[in-house]
């Protein structure tokens, strides 16, 4: 495949990514195995290989899938971008908040009044429309993958659904919608949302793209509307952060009025929603800013200022804390990451050249959406009202900044960051429970067309290996054994990371599996009715690493109510952690997982340290032994 040299995204529409593979069935079945082996218990174990091998034997039910899969794989760019998109979002029925929807937190602002507030939202806003003209000129320079393998363009799909997509509700699944770019039709308006009222924002007049100055006049006129009591209407935002079943009964009932169909539709056509939070009332922590990105602190702070079916939702607060929330479907983290550091460094670089605008235009003033409502709907929304505060008090998450080192000393190491964390973490986990437990990580395959990610599955055998030579008390394992087992933690997650970016992980294959045999209209192959199988995809520990080059942070929710959701952002001297968890599970909790990480990242240090100190010794020693001795006279 030609490898672009700094192209733009335009170049890269001719430029045909290759398909994602296919792995070979007994490649996957070999690798399932040795996957879930040391997280079974033996007789468990021995039951799943029967079936395993049942399932992959020739002439058997794997194979008649896996040529199902193969000619699907031909007829389609990617074969497994539809099935992987409804089990992993469109088909959970979750509510949207905590559960699915990542935020990014922004550092603290130190807004003067709320006019400085509205001028940073402002500003906000003519970054969003200067990064979404690149996006839709097809400017952006194309990404090119980094790391263990060699440098390849990847796929820019994603960045062309953050402005364009809708997550719409249904009873049973979900659907995802894409504008399809016809210029002339492209949305220019954005939804304002300010004390759980809702506004259109036209950020285009007579053809001319709204200017700073312009927009900061229509958002002060925004706040003076949204002031007026006698206007105000239910907060019917709140509704997006119900269950996807409860929203989808909820708009049936919405839609009967033609009032919220218009309203409805002017939200579901927008760029994106801006919210201008109320200041919350809690101290700015970073915790506490993670904690009103994810949720809004419920209905009585800014739970219901949200409107979550949009994929990009920007957060201006009154106090200084800002981030976004996004909708995680149409894109994954790292597509998020690019578009908000562009915003923050245009925010930053305008913030110091402030122009007044010479031609200001009188504008007609922001549109405020009106809503029907009856008493069945007002019990919608006080349900969902309640259903969210539910989800807000469950919420354990600690924000953890670990400043002891960064990658920096790891790669010093000679070790992948990524890789040395993700042992790091699993090191946790067995101090707080004293077992491993199946494991997500993801895993971008955007080499390949329409690419998203597969799963690089952390916790394997020689990880386990390693924190139990770490945990033992008995003294047992030398600081030899204690390292050799170490750099085999690291070379295997290496090479599952390399195996899964290349399209040779086994959690998508096994998927395709799954749903090719549904569609066969198939009893369900007995692998997939496995209580092992469904423990490997039941994801105790959710993780994802997300870094950043400009001072911010990534949290989420974790994926099962006895889990933990931890995602991490590797800096040069520290490591910024999010660990969630629900309070409602015994077996969890965010602080215990925190100090054990803590720990454990101070213990792998002072390893490597004594190891390299008795290397360095060592190799003195050796010198010195080499030296021919000079005889005395």
């Amino acid at each position: 495949m030609p490898i672009l040299e700094r192209g733009t995204a335009r170049d890269q529409d001719s430029q045909v990514l290759t398909k994602v593979p296919i792995p070979l069935l007994k490649q996957t079945l070999d690798t399932y195995l040795k996957c879930v082996q040391h997280l079974v218990k033996e007789e468990q174990f021995k039951k799943t290989r029967a079936i395993v091998e049942k399932f992959g034997a020739p002439g058997g039910v794997g194979e008649t899938l896996q040529k199902k899969l193969l000619e699907r794989r031909d007829k389609m760019a990617n074969w497994v971008y539809d099935y992987w998109l409804e089990d992993m979002y469109l088909n959970n029925r979750l509510a949207l908040p905590v559960n699915s929807s990542p935020a990014m937190v922004f550092p603290k602002q130190m807004f003067k009044d709320h006019k400085d507030a509205l001028r940073f939202a402002a500003r906000l806003i003519s970054g969003v429309l200067e990064y979404k003209a690149l996006v839709d000129a097809r400017s952006l320079p194309v990404d090119f993958t980094r790391g263990q393998l060699a440098v390849m363009p990847m796929c820019m799909e994603q960045y062309y659904r953050l402005f364009t997509s809708y997550r719409y509700p249904g009873l049973k699944t979900d659907t995802l919608t894409v504008q399809m770019k016809a210029a002339f039709s492209a949305p220019e308006h954005m939804i304002v949302a300010c004390k759980n009222q809702f506004f259109v924002l036209d950020v285009v007049a007579n053809s001319k793209q709204l200017s700073e100055e312009e927009i900061l006049s229509q958002l002060e006129k925004i706040v003076k509307m949204s002031e007026n009591a006698e206007e105000r209407l239910p907060p019917f935002g709140i509704l997006t952060s119900d269950g996807r079943t409860e929203w989808a009964q909820a708009r049936e009932a919405l839609i009967k009025d033609q009032i919220n169909r218009d309203s409805l539709a002017l939200i579901e056509s927008c760029i994106c929603v801006v919210c201008l939070d109320e200041p919350s009332g809690l101290q700015p922590s970073d915790t506490n800013r993670a904690l009103l990105m994810l949720h809004g602190g419920g209905h009585e702070k800014n739970g219901a200022n949200r409107w979550y079916d949009k994929s990009m939702q920007f957060v201006v607060g009154m106090d200084g804390i800002c981030g976004v929330v996004c909708e995680h479907s149409p894109f994954e983290g790292i597509v998020l990451v690019q578009c908000c550091e562009y915003i923050m460094k245009y925010i930053m670089e305008s913030s110091s050249k402030m122009v007044k605008s010479s031609s200001f235009r009188e504008l007609p003033p922001p549109r405020r959406l009106c809503w029907k409502c009856n008493p069945h709907i007002q019990g919608l929304l006080a349900a969902s009202a309640e259903r969210l505060q539910r989800l807000v008090n469950n919420l354990d998450m600690t924000v953890f900044k670990f400043r002891d080192y960064g990658k920096e000393f790891i790669k010093q190491q000679k070790m992948s960051p990524d890789a040395f964390i993700q042992v790091a973490l699993q090191l946790a986990f067995f101090k707080c429970t004293g077992r491993l437990v199946s494991t997500y990580e993801s895993a971008s395959i955007r080499r390949f067309q329409e690419g998203r990610v597969d799963n690089i599955r952390s916790a394997t055998a020689e990880a386990l290996a390693f924190v139990k030579s770490m945990a033992d008390e008995r003294g047992t394992f030398s600081d030899s054994e204690k390292m050799k087992r170490l750099g085999d933690a690291i070379k295997a997650q290496t090479s599952y990371t390399i195996a899964a970016i290349t399209g040779m992980a086994i959690d998508n294959h096994l998927l395709g599996l799954l749903r090719i045999s549904k569609e066969l209209n198939m009893e369900k192959p007995e692998i997939f009715c496995d209580e092992t199988y469904l423990a490997s995809n039941h994801f105790i520990l959710s993780t994802s690493q997300v870094p950043t080059t400009v001072e911010m942070f990534c949290c989420y929710g974790p994926v099962v109510p006895n889990g933990y959701g931890a995602c991490y952002n590797p800096q040069s001297d520290h490591i910024i952690f999010c660990v969630s968890s629900f309070w409602d599970n015994t077996e969890t909790s965010s602080v215990v997982f925190v100090k054990a990480l803590n720990e454990g990242l101070l213990e792998i240090r002072d390893l490597c340290n004594r190891s390299s100190a008795t290397a360095s010794k060592l190799a003195v020693a050796s010198q010195g032994a080499s030296q021919p001795h000079k005889s005395g006279k």
